[in-house]
C-alpha cells in the first residue's frame, strides 16, 4: 500500500517514512499544501498523513479540497495543534482520524492499520496470486501454507507486481513505484530485487509464478 506523507518539518517526514518503509509501506513525501494536493489528486494512495501547519497551503484548505476530489481517500491529521477547535474543525472538514504531536509510534501505526481496514474490503487488501497470497493490511505474505520473509522494499516490489497480476511492467515502471525515483539505466536493482523475489517466492514450488517479459520487464500470474 501507499502512502502520502505531508510534512514539513524534515526530521519528523524523515522519522516517518522511515518508519512507515520498515512497516512494509511504500511512501511518498512532500513538504508543502501545494505538492500534496497535487501528488494526491494525481495518485492513487491508500492513505493521506497530513501535517495542519504547512507552507504555500494551509493542511485545512488541503483537506477541504481533497474531500471534493477524493472523497475515499483516508486521512490521518498529524499535527501539533492541540485546541480542541482544531480537532473539531478537522474532523468535520473530512479527516478520519487525528493524532497530535509528539505522538508513540506504535500508536500511529495502530491507527494507520485501522484506517486502511475500515477504508477496504477484503479484496483490496488481500492479494492472490494462485497460492501466493498477501494480506497488505497485517503486512503478511505466504505460499500455500508456508509463511515468507521479506524485506519492506521486496514486499513493495511484490506488492506491485500482484497489483498487477497477469500484465508485465517494465523496470522504469517499477523504479518509479517501489523506489521512487527515475529510472538510470546503468542500475540492475530491479533485477537483484526481483531474484531476491525468486529465492524466496518460487524456490521449492514446480509453478514459477515470476515470469520475464523479454523486452519488456517481469509479470506474476498469467497474461490477461
Amino acid at each position: 500500500m501507499r502512502i502520502l506523507v505531508a510534512e514539513d518539518d524534515r526530521p519528523v517526514a524523515s522519522f516517518l517514512k522511515k518508519g512507515l518503509e520498515a512497516e512494509h509501506y511504500a511512501v511518498d513525501v512532500v513538504p508543502d499544501g501545494e505538492e500534496a494536493l497535487s501528488m494526491a489528486e494525481t495518485y492513487d494512495y491508500d492513505l493521506l498523513l497530513l501535517d495542519l501547519i504547512l507552507p504555500k497551503m494551509d493542511g485545512l484548505q488541503v483537506l477541504r479540497q481533497i474531500r471534493t476530489r477524493k472523497k475515499n481517500l483516508p486521512v490521518l491529521v498529524l499535527t501539533g495543534r492541540t485546541r480542541v477547535e482544531d480537532r473539531v474543525k478537522g474532523l468535520d472538514l473530512g479527516a478520519d482520524d487525528y493524532m497530535v504531536k509528539p505522538f508513540a509510534f506504535r500508536e500511529l501505526i495502530a491507527r494507520v492499520r485501522a484506517l486502511l481496514r475500515r477504508g477496504s474490503t477484503p479484496v483490496d487488501f488481500t492479494l492472490r496470486v494462485e497460492d501466493l497470497e498477501m494480506n497488505l493490511v497485517e503486512r503478511t505474505v505466504r505460499r500455500g501454507e508456508r509463511k515468507i520473509e521479506l524485506t519492506p522494499k521486496e514486499f513493495a516490489l511484490l506488492e506491485y507486481l500482484m497489483r498487477n497480476q497477469g500484465r508485465a511492467v517494465s523496470r522504469p515502471m517499477i523504479i518509479e513505484h517501489v523506489w521512487n525515483f527515475s529510472f538510470d539505466t546503468m542500475t540492475n536493482v530491479v533485477d537483484v530485487y526481483i531474484n531476491y523475489l525468486r529465492k524466496k517466492i518460487d524456490e521449492g514450488s514446480e509453478q514459477k509464478l515470476i515470469r520475464t517479459v523479454r523486452g519488456v520487464g517481469y509479470r506474476i500470474g498469467n497474461p490477461q
